[in-house]
């Protein structure tokens, strides 16, 4: 299972009723946050979620509405008392943002690990998800997100006899470990059956439309998708500001075959959202509006 937080859907500044984007995926009891704008650490409580389980942070890319909030989070998550290392990914420079961001919060409790995404350096794992950045198209570089989450094969004890595998082995075969006993080497993959498919959510803001988007989401459980304007009128302000409207990011929903859409990310303008949905429900009719606070368990 997926718990899936939108713990704020605003672009550019906060708002009285909208805090900015940010988005929290937690599996047993183990947490990533997807970018951390101002007053995150608010957003998150308001939105009942804990800060100190966080292990990884997801930076899309460095404009202040989506890291300027790191301090506080940090700050926040060691007066919780978290001792644990703190992971930062995102774009090239992050080492430097967050080193700089930091002269503010001193005397942390934990360690904050960075690692920057190069050509050589993209997938790597997160409270047990496998995790796949992709650069997306936006003024400066910016990345998108796939989180999946593998679901193992069916325990088959007659797989486990043929292959003699101790029954005192079962269970612990069963949740993946390999166990040596007497000897001999057991695998996982001796008592169970072919892999079945997992859950996967993928998470895009501050961009135009792109291939990459569309490749990366492809049979998403869940695409979160930025849609910064619903007038089909704001599209050339869409185009200027490398943002996306409505009407485009269902159109990759419905491209890259995904099971849901939450639209996020919405101007300061945009007060109510609702009355542009069908912009993208006619397109793509299983669209919903993001809200802060926002929640659903994605389970297999």
């Amino acid at each position: 299972m997926i718990k899936v937080t939108l713990a704020g859907t605003g672009g550019t500044i906060p708002q009285k009723n909208r805090w900015l984007s940010s988005c929290m995926l937690t599996v047993n009891g183990r947490s990533v946050l997807i970018d951390c704008g101002e007053g995150t650490q608010i957003a998150l409580k308001i939105g009942g979620c804990k800060c100190r389980p966080i292990e990884t942070i997801c930076i899309t890319h460095f404009h202040a509405d989506h890291i300027s909030g790191l301090p506080g989070l940090l700050l926040t998550m060691s007066n919780d008392g978290r001792t644990e290392p703190v992971t930062i990914f995102g774009p090239r420079g992050l080492s430097h943002i967050v080193r700089c961001l930091c002269v503010i919060a001193p005397a942390l409790t934990f360690d904050v690990r960075c690692v920057e995404y190069s050509d050589q350096n993209r997938n790597f794992s997160a409270a047990g998800m496998e995790v796949t950045p992709f650069p997306v198209r936006h003024g400066v570089p910016c990345l998108g997100y796939s989180f999946v989450l593998k679901r193992g094969g069916l325990f088959l004890p007659e797989k486990a006899k043929e292959n003699n595998v101790p029954m005192k082995l079962w269970s612990r075969l069963q949740k993946g470990e390999q166990v040596e006993f007497e000897g001999k080497l057991y695998t996982p993959d001796m008592v169970l059956g072919e892999e079945r498919k997992g859950l996967k959510v993928t998470y895009t803001t501050d961009t135009r439309p792109a291939e990459s988007i569309t490749k990366n989401a492809q049979d998403s459980d869940l695409f979160i998708c930025e849609g910064m304007f619903g007038d089909p009128e704001k599209l050339p302000r869409a185009k200027e500001s490398c943002h996306m409207m409505f009407s485009e990011a269902a159109a990759i929903a419905s491209k890259a075959n995904v099971k849901k859409m939450w639209l996020t990310h919405y101007s300061p303008s945009l007060e109510y959202p609702e009355e542009f949905l069908s912009y993208a429900s006619d397109i793509f009719p299983y669209t919903e509006c993001g809200t802060d606070g926002k929640t659903e368990e994605l389970v297999w």
